[in-house]
Parts: C-alpha cells; sequence; structure tokens
C-alpha cells in the first residue's frame, strides 16, 4: 500500500445531491486524512467535489481525460488521463479514468441509483480487485459493503426483486458488515 490510504468516491450522473449518510463518510474520510480520488463528471461527482471544496479539503486528486478536465471546484491537483487509442468520447472514453482510480484507489465509495451502467462497472472493477466498496443505494437510501463478487450478484438481485413489488414503507437493513466496515471510513 502506500503512503497514504486513497478512496475512490464517486457515482451516477442522475445523482446530484449527497445524503447525510454520504457527508458523514466523507467527513470521516477528511478526518483520517485519507487522499480523495474524485472524477470530473457532472452529478455525483460534482455534489462530491462540491462538498469537498466547501470544507476546503486539500488531498483531492481530480481525474479527467487529457485536455477536457469538465469539473475541479476545489482547484485540487488534477490527473489526466490518456485515452486508449481511437478513444474519443463515450462510455469507453471516459471508462478509462475510472479504471485508473479503480487501480490507484485502496477502496472506495460509490453512490448509485441503482442503474448506472458507469457506476456498476466500477463497483464491479473494485471488488474483482479485492477492494472493499461501499455503496450508497440511492433507492433504499441506504450503504451496503461489498467485499465479495457473490455480494454484489445478491444486491443485484435484491434490487431487481425489489425494483417488481410496489415501494416498501421503509428502506431494507444493508448493514451485514457493519462491523467491519468501520474499519474503512
Amino acid at each position: 500500500m502506500s503512503e497514504t490510504t486513497k478512496i475512490f468516491v464517486g457515482g451516477s450522473r442522475r445523482l446530484s445531491r449527497l445524503s447525510k449518510d454520504v457527508m458523514r463518510r466523507l467527513d470521516r474520510a477528511m478526518d483520517k486524512g485519507l487522499t480523495i480520488l474524485v472524477g470530473d463528471a457532472n452529478g455525483a461527482d460534482k455534489a462530491l467535489q462540491r462538498y469537498l471544496a466547501s470544507k476546503r479539503y486539500n488531498k483531492v486528486i481530480v481525474y479527467c481525460m487529457v485536455g477536457r478536465c469538465r469539473n475541479n471546484l476545489g482547484n485540487w491537483k488534477a490527473r489526466e488521463i490518456i485515452p486508449d487509442r481511437g478513444l474519443e468520447h463515450g462510455f469507453a472514453y471516459y471508462s478509462t479514468k475510472d479504471r485508473a482510480m479503480s487501480v490507484e484507489a485502496d477502496y472506495a465509495l460509490m453512490l448509485w441509483d441503482g442503474k448506472s451502467r458507469g457506476t456498476l462497472t466500477n463497483i464491479s472493477d473494485l471488488i474483482h480487485q479485492k477492494k472493499p466498496v461501499v455503496v450508497y443505494l440511492a433507492p433504499s437510501k441506504s450503504l451496503v459493503t461489498l467485499r465479495e463478487p457473490n455480494e454484489l450478484e445478491h444486491l443485484m438481485d435484491r434490487l431487481a426483486s425489489v425494483s417488481s413489488r410496489p415501494p416498501a414503507r421503509s428502506a431494507p437493513s444493508s448493514t451485514s458488515h457493519q462491523s467491519r466496515d468501520r474499519l474503512l471510513f
């Protein structure tokens, strides 16, 4: 592991507001002095940047594509990623920077709307690299920690069953790893 623990934070472009649970997690990461890796997209990335900038946190690195940094609200250090050959835009183009963050990070906090293919890909990539991921599930306003591919499969099954029935009155508990989760941030 590097001299500083690094956390990849990101999420769905459809999510532009942070929950109190997510803000508390970010506060804990800042209290621990973690280096925060964040993308430059609108939506979750921009909301995360806005919060970190409001706290004047300086241990942030913004990942963007070379020559195209869309958002860097705190004027932090930017790491420009060179795209794979032949890519100029689109999902595969921006996935290049996400892959770089997943390789660099020790673990992650992902804000997922339950639909975003990019966020799901990031979660899967991190888990397959044996890196824990705390996922904020916007549909249920809950947090779950994933460490193994089968846990992601279970979550996907649960989301599929929830979306096929009427909404519940209270959000399902997703604290199966609550005690181990505290070790992250």
